[in-house]
């Protein structure tokens, strides 16, 4: 499993993505215990692709 944090500026905004072999999962950094959104890996797929082309 691979594991990518980051963190906006002046850390408000915290991330972490987990590589899931179905897809991800995300959470808020500051607030762990909270829970995770876990994306299949078509639906993150797209979701990465927006990003890249500043779509989102």
């Amino acid at each position: 499993m691979l594991s990518l944090s980051y963190s906006g500026g002046g850390a408000q905004n915290c991330v972490e993505v987990a590589s899931l072999s179905i897809g991800a999962a995300v959470r808020d950094s500051k607030h762990p215990d909270a829970g995770h959104l876990a994306f299949p890996a078509p639906e993150w797929s797209s979701f990465l692709a927006g990003a890249v082309a500043d779509r989102l």
